[in-house]
């Protein structure tokens, strides 16, 4: 199976998972439309749109690099109806771009929770609604929003209510939009990795290269996401899937080289937040 020809709406696609979601695609000679926010150099986060496009075109793929705030309604809708007219249509949309902020209720500003919320819940309902006249008419029409499993255990949300409700409110709009959908062809899931990512928040945010080494690279999250992508979208809908998981199921045994440091023993690894 292959992505070749198809056309892929990637939000945060100028670095981490994002990247490494349309890079995968690329080799297969997939169309991606990078919708993320950075066209200038940033002093701590690495890569632009530009950057991505040229990475992405290196690897067999077309790019469309698209300077997009997903907050912003009327950007929106210019990228994705550019991104259509552009390659002729729409097939994927990957549900990527997040804002993060770990901290208890007393320490989050409204600022944040009101980012967080636009950016995660909203931007993923907001991208969702502007892509699904195209997906409509698409083949093999696919949403997939990186996002945890349902889970409403209250660890989950007592250290950071905010990040929570905003990240779960992404798992809610894959299970709204998959019954919603269900009988139109349009396969609605979410995919989550089962280990820490070594990504710019972590290093940023979550404890620098000490804490990074003990994850997993962005690759394993591409392609776990490539095999879901792939699939007939009317035969599975509506679930949360897991990276690991889904490549073991697809018969990949060997995880060490997704590691990002391939010395530590797998039992070292660090789980997820959410899982």
């Amino acid at each position: 199976m292959s992505l070749h020809q198809r056309t892929l709406f990637i939000t945060g696609a100028s670095r981490g998972v994002g990247l490494a979601i349309a890079l995968r695609a690329a080799r297969d000679g997939a169309n991606i439309a990078i919708a993320a926010k950075t066209d200038r150099p940033h002093p701590r986060l690495p890569g632009t749109i530009y950057t991505a496009a040229e990475a992405i075109e290196q690897a067999g793929g077309r790019a469309l690099p698209l300077t997009v705030d997903i907050r912003d309604e009327d950007q929106v809708a210019a990228a994705v109806e550019r991104t259509a007219d552009h390659f002729g249509g729409i097939d994927i949309l990957v549900n990527n771009a997040s804002a993060i902020r770990l901290s208890g209720t007393l320490d989050t500003e409204i600022k944040h929770f009101d980012l967080m919320h636009q950016v995660n819940a909203r931007g993923t309902f907001l991208c969702a609604r502007a892509c699904l006249p195209h997906l409509l008419r698409a083949d093999n029409p696919h949403v997939l929003t990186l996002s945890p499993p349902l889970n409403l255990k209250p660890e989950h949300f007592g250290p950071h209510l905010a990040y929570s409700l905003a990240k779960f409110g992404m798992s809610l709009c894959t299970l709204g939009l998959a019954e919603e959908f269900r009988d139109r062809g349009v396969a609605f899931n979410s995919l989550w990795p089962r280990t820490l990512l070594d990504t710019a928040a972590v290093r940023n945010l979550l404890g620098g290269e000490g804490v990074a080494r003990r994850g997993r690279r962005p690759e394993i999250v591409a392609d776990a996401a490539h095999v879901v992508l792939t699939r007939a979208a009317r035969g599975q809908t509506g679930q949360f899937l897991i990276d690991e998981a889904v490549l073991r199921k697809a018969g990949v045994t060997d995880f060490r080289r997704y590691q990002v440091d391939p010395d530590l023993a797998e039992s070292a690894l660090m789980d997820d937040l959410f899982l």
